[in-house]
């Protein structure tokens, strides 16, 4: 079946090289800066090089190498072409690029057909397949928009979005440090913490449990656009009133996860320790919450992205004059598109990361639950 879908994309990049070759030109004939014939040529004989290899009977890692250089080399220089030719591509521009994808694709899927035989080599695929594919993602969407002149208003490329992030490194540093190191730990760590004891209370004292379960499922259902600006009229505008919606939005998620969490050990393993005499707190310190653990960082992961969202949009409903919702809501107005996309860019490489820091704080710390052996 590998074979098949390999030869089948070979030969599916040959022929859409063949109609690019007879649809030549790349671009309209009165582009400002057309392909020369050598770059062209340099393209097809990249492509055809690709797609030729999945046809020869030579190893994974092999194959895999050549189909990264020849896939990103032949997108990078139809990219490069096509800066100051926006909307000027034809349609053999785009049966290049589709050519290149798939190139693209096979080398991420021989990539995960690989089988590691080393811990450092199963790091470097986990983090060299996810790079491969989001670069596709970015390479596609350049390709797109600009070839096809979408208008910069609508959606720019990736290109121009970094442009915009390297030339507004002071303004997007004051929002960062307004929204993130504020507004989103501050409220990230006092929700979380508030949510955790109070797990505990509700665990040790049975009419909190039922009352505050329901009260719980029920808080999680409300509007963040609802509880923002509520939270700005009791706490002004600055920082706290936005830690304030971070703190509503990540405390019932950890009530809830913990409460399930703290009733995952099992009835044999509650009754050994009551047979050793063991008392409330020492069960659990010792069985109720590591086997909790899973339950704990299922809330700090799915709060690590509530706590963003939470205090970005708190911050349309009124904040001093930074912010990253504030910057976001403000050039939307003046059609600064490329700096709005530059915000959501920084938020989702910060979510992105505050995410990972606690995956691997849960991997480190629950190394023994079943999700995370063998991996």
């Amino acid at each position: 079946m590998t074979l098949l879908l390999r030869s089948g994309q070979g030969v599916l990049t040959l022929l859409l090289c063949l109609v690019a070759l007879v649809r030549l030109p790349l671009l309209a004939p009165d582009a400002p800066f057309p392909f020369g014939m050598e770059t062209t040529a340099l393209i097809l004989l990249l492509i055809a090089i690709g797609a030729l290899v999945s046809f020869l009977p030579i190893g994974r890692l092999a194959r895999v190498s050549v189909l990264l250089v020849t896939a990103h080399l032949a997108a990078w220089l139809l990219i490069g072409g096509i800066s100051g030719n926006e909307g000027q591509a034809r349609l053999s521009y785009f049966l290049l690029i589709a050519a290149s994808w798939l190139l693209g694709w096979r080398c991420i899927s021989e990539l995960a057909e690989i089988k590691p035989s080393s811990r450092q080599f199963t790091m470097a695929l986990r983090l060299l397949i996810p790079a491969i594919f989001g670069a596709w993602i970015l390479i596609l969407w350049e390709a797109i928009t600009r070839g096809a002149g979408i208008p910069f208003i609508l959606l720019p490329p990736p290109s121009a979005i970094w442009d915009r992030i390297t030339g507004s490194l002071p303004i997007l540093a004051a929002d960062v440090r307004q929204t993130i190191l504020k507004a989103v730990l501050f409220g990230y760590l006092v929700g979380c913490a508030a949510g955790f004891i109070v797990a505990i209370l509700a665990d040790r004292v049975a009419f909190l449990r039922r009352g505050l379960l329901p009260i719980g499922n029920l808080m999680s259902a409300l509007p963040i656009i609802g509880v923002a600006p509520i939270m700005v009229m009791w706490f002004g505008f600055d920082w706290q009133s936005k830690a304030a919606v971070v703190i509503v939005m990540t405390f019932f998620p950890m009530l809830v996860n913990t409460v399930a969490g703290l009733g995952a050990s099992g009835s044999i393993e509650r009754d050994l320790m009551r047979s050793y005499a063991s008392g409330y707190w020492q069960t659990l310190c010792k069985l109720r919450l590591p086997a909790a653990m899973p339950f704990i960082f299922n809330a700090l992961k799915i709060n690590s992205t509530l706590a963003l969202i939470g205090a970005i949009v708190a911050e349309f409903f009124g904040t001093p004059i930074v912010g990253m919702g504030f910057r976001i809501s403000t050039e939307i107005g003046r059609m600064n598109v490329d700096m709005v996309w530059a915000e959501i860019a920084v938020a989702a490489l910060i979510g992105s990361v505050f995410y990972g820091v606690v995956a691997l704080a849960e991997r480190a710390t629950t190394f023994w639950h079943p999700s995370n052996r063998g991996g």
